[in-house]
C-alpha cells in the first residue's frame, strides 16, 4: 500500500503534464480537469502517507555501471510525507486557481502541463533517496520554472526574468552537480541513507567541498545571498506560477536538501550557511519595507523567510527548519494568490495606486489579513508558533539571534504597511470581479499550521518556550505600531516614506542587481565580443587568406598564359637581362 501510494503521488502529475503537452489540450475546461485530476491525486496519495505515518524506504534498481548501482528508491518518513503533502496541496490549488486566472489564455495546455511536470519533479526531489534522482528532479524543476516564468509573451519583461532565473540558478546548479558526482563517486553509492551511514568513513576534505557546491545549488535553487536577484524579477511570471515557486515548492527545494544531507555537513561549512542566512534574511526584509510593487513585496518576503530556515539549518535545527517551511508553505502561497486577485481587481500592481480592497473584496480582505498575520508572526496563526522554533533554536547563535530579532520586526512593519495600504489605502477604484477560490482553503493552514508542532513530524519542538514567545511577540509589536503608527499620523502616508531619501537604496535592492551587472555580466560580454573578434577576424581570417593565396597566384599565373609568342619571347629576353644585370653586379662587388 505503501509503495503505491508513493508511486502514484510522482506519476500522476507526471502522465497528467504528458498528456497536456502530447494532446495538446488549449481548453481550459479539458485542460483544467486533466491537471487538476493529476495534482488532486498526488495530494490524496501524500495523504495516505502522511495518515499511514509512512517510515520505510521503498527500493529499486533502475541502472549498473560495473560496481556502482542507481537506484529509484523512495525515503518516505514523516517529515517527507508532510513536506510531500504540502507540495501536493499547492500544486492542486494553484491548478484550480489557474483555470479562472488564465482565461483567454490560447496557451492553457502547455502551462498547466508544466506545472504537472514541475510538481512531479519537486516530489521526486522530496522523496528520491538517491542523488541522482534527486538531480533529475532539480535539473525538471530548473527548466519548467524558466518555461513558467516566462509564459506570458505578452510582457516584454517575463522572457527576460525567466532567462535571468535560469542563468543564475544554473550558476549555482554547476556547483551542485559537481557536488553530487564528488559525494557519490567518493562514497562508491549515491544513496542518501548510505552516504550518511558511512559519512565517518569519507575524507573530511571531500565532505567539506561536495558539501560547499551542494550548498551554492541550494542558494542558487532558494534565492539566497549573493544568488536571489533572480526571485523578484520572476513577479512577471503569471501569480499562479509565483505563488507555486515562492511557497511549498522551487525555493524550499534548497532548504529541504540541506536538511536531508544535515548529518555531513562540518562547522566550518555551516559557518558559511549562517553568514548567507543573516545577510539574506536582513537585505531581504528591508527591500520588502521598502518597495511599492505588492508581488515584488512578496518576493523580498520569500528570500527573507527562506533564510530563516537556512539559520535554523546553520545552527544544526532541521526540526525547525521543516516547521517554518511547512508553515510558510501554507501562508506564502495564500498571499500571492490573493495578491493575484487584488491585481486581477485593480488592474495593477503599485500598492501606493491600490486601496478599498476591504469593501470591493471582502473574502479576499479577510483571507489576506490572515495570511500577512500569520507572515508577520501573530498569535495563534501557523507563523508565530513556526518563528518561535526557529527563534528558540537560534539562541545557541547570538549573531543569527539578534539578526532574526530584527528580521521579525522588519517583517512585522513591512507586512502591516502591506496590509494597510492594500486594503485601506485610496490610491485608486477597483472595478474587476473577485476571485474568491481556493484562498478560503489556503486560509486554513494559516490558521491550524502551528498544530504540526504536536504531530510526530515534529516532536522535539511540542514544547515551546516562554521567553522566546516573548521575544517573537515583542518584535512583532514594534514592526507593526511603526508601521501602524506612521500611517496613522501621517493621514494614510506610506509608512516607508520615513527612510526618506535613502529608501531608493532598498527598494532597488541595495543595488545588487548592478553590482552583479558590472561585476558578472559584462565581463562576460566582453570576454564573449572578444572571443567572436578572435574567432571571425583571426581563425577565420587565417583560414579566408589561404584560401584565397592560392587563387591569386593561379589568376597571375593564367595571365602569362594567356599572352601570345611576342609576349613570351619579350618576357625571355627580359629575364635574361635581369640575370646578366645581377650577375655583373654581384661580380663587381664581390
Amino acid at each position: 500500500m505503501t509503495s503505491a501510494a508513493a508511486w502514484l503521488m510522482l506519476t500522476a502529475p507526471a502522465l497528467a503534464g504528458a498528456v497536456g503537452l502530447l494532446s495538446s489540450l488549449k481548453d481550459r475546461v479539458r485542460g483544467g480537469i486533466v491537471a487538476v485530476a493529476g495534482a488532486g491525486m498526488a495530494t490524496l496519495a501524500a495523504a495516505v502517507l502522511v495518515v499511514g505515518r509512512a517510515d520505510s524506504v521503498v527500493e529499486s534498481e533502475w541502472a549498473t555501471f560495473g560496481d556502482l548501482v542507481l537506484t529509484a528508491d523512495l525515503a518516505l518518513n514523516p517529515v517527507s510525507t508532510a513536506v510531500a503533502f504540502a507540495v501536493a496541496t499547492v500544486a492542486l490549488m494553484v491548478q484550480i486557481y489557474s483555470i479562472a486566472y488564465q482565461r483567454g489564455d490560447d496557451r492553457y495546455g502547455p502551462y498547466a502541463a508544466q506545472i504537472s511536470i514541475f510538481t512531479s519533479a519537486m516530489l521526486l526531489v522530496v522523496t528520491a533517496d538517491d542523488l541522482i534522482m534527486v538531480l533529475i528532479g532539480w535539473e525538471v524543476m530548473g527548466a519548467c520554472s524558466y518555461l513558467l516564468i516566462g509564459h506570458d509573451r505578452r510582457l516584454a519583461a517575463a522572457p527576460a526574468a525567466a532567462v535571468k532565473a535560469f542563468l543564475v540558478t544554473r550558476f549555482g546548479d554547476a556547483g551542485f552537480l559537481m557536488g553530487v558526482l564528488l559525494l557519490g563517486l567518493h562514497a562508491g553509492t549515491f544513496r542518501i541513507s548510505a552516504i550518511l551511514a558511512s559519512v565517518g568513513e569519507l575524507d573530511p576534505a571531500v565532505v567539506t567541498a561536495a558539501c560547499l557546491l551542494i550548498l551554492a545549488g541550494a542558494v542558487g535553487k532558494s534565492a539566497q545571498f549573493p544568488l536571489h536577484t533572480w526571485l523578484p524579477d520572476a513577479m512577471a511570471g503569471p501569480t499562479p506560477i509565483s505563488a507555486l515557486i515562492h511557497a511549498a515548492t522551487m525555493v524550499a527545494a534548497g532548504v529541504y536538501v540541506l536538511v536531508r544531507l544535515l548529518p555531513l555537513y562540518p562547522p566550518s561549512v555551516l559557518d558559511v550557511v549562517a553568514v548567507i542566512a543573516a545577510v539574506s534574511m536582513l537585505l531581504a526584509a528591508c527591500a520588502a519595507l521598502a518597495t511599492n510593487d505588492l508581488k515584488r513585496v512578496l518576493a523580498w518576503s520569500t528570500v527573507s523567510q527562506v533564510a530563516f530556515m537556512f539559520a535554523a539549518v546553520a545552527v544544526a535545527a532541521p526540526d525547525a527548519a521543516v516547521f517554518h517551511l511547512l508553515s510558510h508553505a501554507g501562508f506564502k502561497a495564500l498571499l500571492f494568490l490573493c495578491a493575484g486577485a487584488v491585481i486581477t481587481m485593480a488592474g495593477r500592481n503599485a500598492m501606493s495606486r491600490l486601496g478599498g480592497m476591504w469593501r470591493a473584496a471582502p473574502v479576499t480582505f479577510w483571507t489576506l489579513t490572515l495570511g500577512f498575520a500569520a507572515l508577520a508572526g501573530v498569535p495563534p496563526l501557523s507563523g508565530f508558533w513556526s518563528k518561535e522554533a526557529v527563534m528558540a533554536a537560534l539562541a545557541s547563535n547570538p549573531p543569527l539571534f539578534v539578526a532574526g530579532v530584527v528580521t521579525v520586526a522588519l517583517t512585522g512593519a513591512y507586512c502591516t504597511r502591506a496590509w494597510l495600504l492594500t486594503c485601506f489605502g485610496d490610491g485608486g477604484r477597483s472595478e474587476g470581479v473577485e476571485m474568491r477560490d481556493p484562498e478560503p482553503m489556503l486560509a486554513v493552514p494559516a490558521l491550524l499550521g502551528g498544530a504540526i508542532a504536536w504531530t510526530p513530524v515534529l516532536s522535539p519542538h511540542s514544547t515551546f518556550h516562554v521567553d522566546y514567545i516573548v521575544v517573537v511577540l515583542a518584535a512583532t509589536a514594534c514592526g507593526c505600531a511603526a508601521s501602524y503608527g506612521y500611517w496613522r499620523m501621517r493621514d494614510g502616508a506610506d509608512p516607508a516614506d520615513a527612510l526618506g531619501r535613502w529608501r531608493r537604496v532598498p527598494a532597488r535592492g541595495f543595488y545588487l542587481d548592478e553590482v552583479q551587472h558590472w561585476v558578472v555580466v559584462r565581463p562576460v560580454r566582453a570576454i564573449a565580443a572578444a572571443t567572436k573578434f578572435v574567432d571571425e577576424r583571426i581563425v577565420d581570417g587565417a583560414i579566408e587568406t589561404g584560401a584565397k593565396t592560392p587563387h591569386l597566384v593561379a589568376r597571375l599565373l593564367a595571365v602569362t598564359q594567356r599572352r601570345g609568342l611576342p609576349g613570351h619571347l619579350l618576357g625571355t629576353v627580359g629575364g635574361i637581362v635581369v640575370i646578366a644585370v645581377v650577375s655583373t653586379a654581384c661580380t663587381v662587388l664581390l
